[in-house]
């Protein structure tokens, strides 16, 4: 079989909308993601035309690991990743400014303050829409398996391969229209954490329990040194004194 650049199969209309996506709302944190998507359809792009390039040297094996399992994998391993960092930035940025607006305590503030198991426990549910696209590369590795062994089925392998490429673009574009959803949804979460705490108000109760003993602790002083109640030992000197000067 003759190798060409021709190897690799356009992936612009498999991507869809990851290229040119239909307009959305952002999340109620507004953490954009446009800029994530971009890199990741550069960085498909950028292994197709390596895949070209070993194509048209006649490396056939090189073509098809340049699209592969691990190189896509990575792309998108990365791609979820940090849109949950940048998440749980946003989500810890309006934590510590309702929590300076409600005089949070600084304590119970940062142990709600997103760690860093926080962050994979994001990037795992962002992730998880990712399914089929993770299938797509495993079936992706067994035609390039296939497609590597030379005989008689070697162009329908070619072709499956070049099929089951497309396929994994296919399922890469549901993958991110589904991270955007969890990342919206995300969001929505970690606001209601900060709109709990910026609604948050110490509590007056040991204002007022304060307030009642200081009371209660004149208005019994005042009764024994004006003589309506025996006056305590603890109290004999202070009467006394007070007694005295009158």
């Amino acid at each position: 079989m003759t190798m060409t650049a021709d190897l690799i199969p356009e992936l612009g209309p498999s991507l869809g909308r990851l290229i040119d996506p239909p307009p959305a709302p952002l999340g109620v944190l507004r953490v954009p993601l446009d800029d994530v998507r971009i890199d990741l359809v550069t960085g498909v792009f950028d292994l197709a035309g390596a895949g070209r390039s070993f194509g048209t040297a006649g490396d056939r094996d090189g073509a098809m690991a340049s699209l592969g399992r691990v190189a896509l994998l990575g792309l998108w391993e990365k791609a979820v990743g940090t849109a949950a960092g940048r998440i749980a930035a946003e989500a810890n940025a309006g934590l510590m400014s309702a929590g300076q607006e409600a005089r949070y305590p600084k304590r119970r503030l940062a142990a709600r303050r997103l760690t860093d198991q926080d962050v994979r426990a994001i990037a795992a549910r962002l992730g998880s829409g990712g399914g089929p696209f993770v299938a797509s590369l495993d079936a992706l590795e067994q035609a390039a398996n296939g497609a590597s062994r030379s005989g008689a089925g070697e162009a329908a392998a070619m072709v499956a391969w070049q099929a089951a490429v497309t396929s994994a673009a296919r399922r890469l574009e549901a993958a991110w229209m589904a991270l955007e959803d969890s990342a919206r949804a995300e969001q929505t979460r970690w606001a209601a954490e900060i709109g709990q705490i910026r609604g948050w108000r110490r509590p007056t109760w040991p204002i007022w329990a304060v307030t009642a003993i200081v009371i209660a602790a004149a208005g019994y002083l005042g009764l024994v040194l004006g003589g309506y109640l025996p006056v305590p030992p603890a109290l004999q000197g202070l009467a006394t004194m007070v007694w005295t000067r009158l």
